[in-house]
C-alpha cells in the first residue's frame, strides 16, 4: 500500500517500511550494531531525500534506545555518572554537527556528501566485522581460547583531570568519555546514527568499563544526544514526519526485542561474516545509486504532481508549520511513550514466567 509522507512529500510503500525496520531492528539484536547505520541508507534507497533520513532515524534510534536503557535500568547495569560525563561531549559534539548539517543543507551537496559518508562507513565496519568474525569461527573450530588484554594503555589514559566511577570501579580522566561522547555526538547529528558502533568498542578498550555495563550506558547515552538532535532537526528544519516514525519505530522495536531474545540461543560469530557480507553490498549499492545512476526519472520528480487527501494530512503538516515546538514535543513524547510501554509489558512477561517457574518448582 504506497501512502504519501505528508512532511517528506515522498510517496512509499508503508508495509515496505514497516518490513525493512523490523529486520533492522532484529539485526541489531542479535548483534548489538546501530540501527540507524543500516535503516538510513534504506531510507535513502526508498527515495526518502537524507535530510528526512538523517532526522527521523534520529528519532527512531531514540525511542529504541529508551526501550532498551529501561530494560538496562530495571537490571540496574546503568553507569549513571559515567554516562552523563559521556553526554556532556555529545551534546557540544552535535551543536556542531547540527551547523555542519546546516552549511552542507545550504550548498545543496548534503544528500551526495551523507551517501558518500555511508558509504565509507559501511565498508569500514562491514570489513571490521567480517575480519573478526572469520577470526573468531577460525578459532571456535581450532578450539583456541582467544585471549584479549584487559586494558591496552594508549595516550588517551594519560589525561589530567582524574574522577572516580564508582560503578564501573574506574579512577581515569573525565576527559576521556567527554571526548568520546565530543565524536558521538557528531556522528549522531549529520549521518542520524546512535553511535553504538563507536561507542561499545570504546567503552571497552579505552575506558575499561565492566562488559555488563556498557550495553545500558550506552542507550542511555544515546536517549540523551539523540533526543537533542530529534529537536534540533525538527524545529531547525521541520524534516520530523510522524508517519514515517511511528512505522520505523514500531517495526524496529519489535524485531529488536526478538532479536535480543534469538542471540541468547545463537553464536553470533557464527553469522558475523553474513552480517560484514550485507553492510559492504548495502554500502556498494548506496555508492552505485548515489554516483553512477541517472536520477532524472526518481521518485522526487513527480512529488509535485501529488496532492495531500486527508484530514491526518492537512492536520500534520498545519501542526509542523505552524506550532513547530509543539510538533517536536509530539515527536519525542511519541517515541518516548511506545519505548517505556514495550519495555514495561517486556519487564511484565519476564516476571510472570519467573512467577510460573517458581511455583511450578
Amino acid at each position: 500500500m504506497d501512502f504519501l509522507l505528508p512532511i517528506a512529500q515522498v510517496q512509499v510503500s508503508l508495509f515496505t517500511v514497516l518490513l525493512l525496520s523490523f529486520a533492522v531492528g532484529f539485526l541489531s539484536g542479535i548483534f548489538g550494531i546501530g540501527g540507524g547505520v543500516l535503516m538510513t541508507p534504506i531510507l535513502i534507497f526508498l527515495g526518502i531525500p537524507a535530510t528526512y533520513a538523517v532526522a527521523n532515524v534520529a528519532n527512531t534510534i531514540l525511542g529504541i534506545s529508551i526501550s532498551g536503557a529501561t530494560t538496562h535500568w530495571y537490571k540496574k547495569t546503568l553507569d549513571y555518572k559515567m554516562g552523563f560525563m559521556i553526554v556532556i561531549g555529545g551534546l557540544v559534539g552535535a551543536i556542531l554537527g547540527m551547523q555542519i548539517f546546516e552549511y552542507l543543507r545550504e550548498i545543496g551537496n548534503i544528500d551526495k556528501i551523507i551517501a558518500l559518508l555511508y558509504v565509507y562507513l559501511l565498508a569500514i565496519i562491514g570489513t571490521l566485522i567480517f575480519v573478526e568474525g572469520v577470526r573468531e569461527v577460525t578459532a571456535l573450530k581450532k578450539k583456541i581460547i582467544l585471549r584479549k588484554k584487559l586494558h591496552t594503555h594508549y595516550w588517551i589514559h594519560g589525561l589530567p583531570f582524574r574522577m572516580r566511577f564508582s560503578k564501573s570501579k574506574l579512577y581515569e580522566s573525565v576527559l576521556t568519555p567527554i571526548i568520546l561522547g565530543f565524536i558521538v555526538g557528531l556522528f549522531a547529528s549529520i549521518m542520524g546514527i546512535g553511535g553504538a558502533f563507536l561507542m561499545v568498542p570504546a567503552m571497552i578498550y579505552l575506558i575499561g568499563m565492566p562488559t555488563k555495563l556498557i550495553p545500558g550506558t550506552s542507550l542511555f547515552v544515546t536517549i540523551f544526544i539523540t533526543g537533542f538532535v530529534v529537536i534540533a532537526h525538527a524545529l531547525q528544519f521541520k524534516s520530523i514526519d510522524l508517519v514515517l516514525v511511528s512505522f520505523l519505530l514500531f517495526g524496529s522495536i519489535i524485531g529488536l526485542h526478538i532479536g535480543l531474545k534469538l542471540s541468547e540461543k545463537l553464536n553470533p560469530s557464527e553469522y558475523k561474516a553474513l552480517l560484514a557480507i550485507l553492510l559492504i553490498t548495502i554500502g556498494i549499492f548506496m555508492g552505485v545509486e548515489t554516483f553512477v545512476f541517472n536520477k532524472s526519472e526518481n521518485v522526487l520528480s513527480n512529488v509535485s504532481t501529488l496532492r495531500f487527501n486527508s484530514d491526518m494530512h492537512i492536520l500534520i503538516i498545519d501542526i509542523a508549520k505552524n506550532s513547530p515546538i509543539l510538533y517536536a514535543s509530539l515527536s519525542v513524547v511519541l517515541v518516548v511513550f511506545v519505548g517505556f510501554i514495550f519495555s514495561y509489558i517486556r519487564e511484565l512477561i519476564h516476571h510472570f514466567r519467573y512467577s510460573k517457574k517458581n511455583t511450578k518448582s
